[in-house]
């Protein structure tokens, strides 16, 4: 038995990697930007810092997001987020993850099919 057009459907799909690969990061890119704007939007607003600080970061080679606070000043994000012994945890950042991580696969699957359109 021969399969005929192997090779050429293995260089095809070949080609496709950085495609789909870019395709997977603007899906990356969409998704890190609802949850970074779900928690500026739920945080506890005193004054406003916390809603202008959260950053969506990116790693250039692979398709990993992370969004947070990352200034000195902000680190009392942390005690929101988790709560102490005399604050009760107001979570922002886990709430928003998990409303994204039901809409992340059709995400990618829509943006992968863009590309391959």
């Amino acid at each position: 038995m021969e399969i005929q057009g192997l090779d050429a459907l293995r260089d095809r799909l070949d080609e496709l990697g950085p495609t789909i690969r870019a395709a997977a990061f603007k899906a990356l890119k969409e998704s890190a930007e609802a949850v970074r704007s779900d928690a500026a939007q739920n945080v506890r607003v005193d004054t406003r810092n916390l809603q202008r600080s959260v950053k969506a970061r990116f790693e250039n080679n692979r398709l990993r997001a992370e969004i947070g606070w990352w200034d000195q000043d902000d680190k009392y994000a942390t005690f929101l987020e988790h709560g102490t012994r005399r604050i009760p945890a107001r979570p922002v950042l886990g709430p928003a993850l998990e409303a994204e991580r039901a809409k992340i696969a059709a995400r990618i699957q829509a943006e992968v099919r863009r590309a391959m359109s």
